[in-house]
């Protein structure tokens, strides 16, 4: 019973997706929006979208974009729950740094642009340090705050059972603050796309952002309207990924 509900519900989900891209259609082929705004049917852009796989254009941009934001990720997120680790386990650290991440952290990852365009040029690395800055401030505070807001009564009764430190940091409060940092790494994910698509129109010649700049040149809306679309799709699968992730690591204990 419960399944059937639960495919019941999922089926239903869908009704508006369709309802939006039926209207969608409808508007843009009776012509009901002025000329001006350039706003192709969707099926326009679904065989715009065929065209530019077929010819490996969205690909190759598209996988560009992907390696930028899976390294620059990476790399941010480890530094970020690392540092966020040992600032939300050892006080001395936490004082130490929480200044310096608390003057850095509200810089926009854009701000960085110009300067980094100075100090390492445009060249593939530039994006990716981008990416790294926009990962590590966000999850570095979420794992903090993760970390902190661990019952200190359970903390307290492992150390009175004999546990070491690390068993205690591994065993008992990193369980209970991944949630946190699954929060911290589910939200950046998203954020990174939106991040390497602003840089890649600014700065990069490749990429998904830099396809749109050239679409944009040529008035091709269609092609816009597609580079849109995959981003958003991307977004929502790095959301479920980290999503199932979660659960896959919580569910021995939650």
């Amino acid at each position: 019973m419960g399944n059937r509900r639960i495919k019941a519900i999922s089926g239903w989900e869908i009704v508006p997706v369709l309802l939006f891209l039926g209207l969608w259609e409808l508007v843009a082929r009776a012509s009901l929006l002025p000329a001006r705004l350039l706003f192709p049917p969707f099926t326009v852009v679904m065989a715009e979208f065929y065209r530019l796989v077929a010819e490996g254009v969205l690909v190759k941009s598209f996988l560009s974009s992907l390696f930028r934001v899976l390294v620059g990720f990476s790399l941010g997120s480890l530094a970020g729950v690392i540092i966020g680790v040992l600032m939300g386990w050892r006080e001395l650290v936490r004082r130490a740094l929480s200044p310096l991440i608390s003057l850095l952290y509200p810089i926009p990852a854009l701000g960085w642009l110009p300067l980094l365009m100075l100090w390492i040029g445009v060249n593939e690395i530039l994006p990716i340090a981008v990416i790294f800055i926009c990962s590590f401030f966000p999850i570095c505070y979420n794992t903090v705050t993760g970390i902190r807001g661990v019952d200190r009564r359970l903390v307290q009764a492992a150390r009175t059972l004999g546990a070491s430190d690390l068993r205690v940091l591994f065993s008992v409060v990193l369980p209970l603050a991944i949630p946190n940092i699954f929060t911290g790494l589910r939200l950046e994910a998203g954020m990174a796309w939106r991040v390497i698509i602003a840089a890649e129109m600014v700065a990069i010649p490749t990429g998904i952002g830099a396809l749109m700049m050239r679409a944009e040149s040529l008035m091709r809306v269609d092609v816009i309207i597609v580079c849109l679309m995959v981003l958003a799709m991307t977004c929502l699968l790095f959301e479920r990924i980290f999503y199932y992730l979660e659960r896959r690591f919580t569910e021995g204990w939650r």
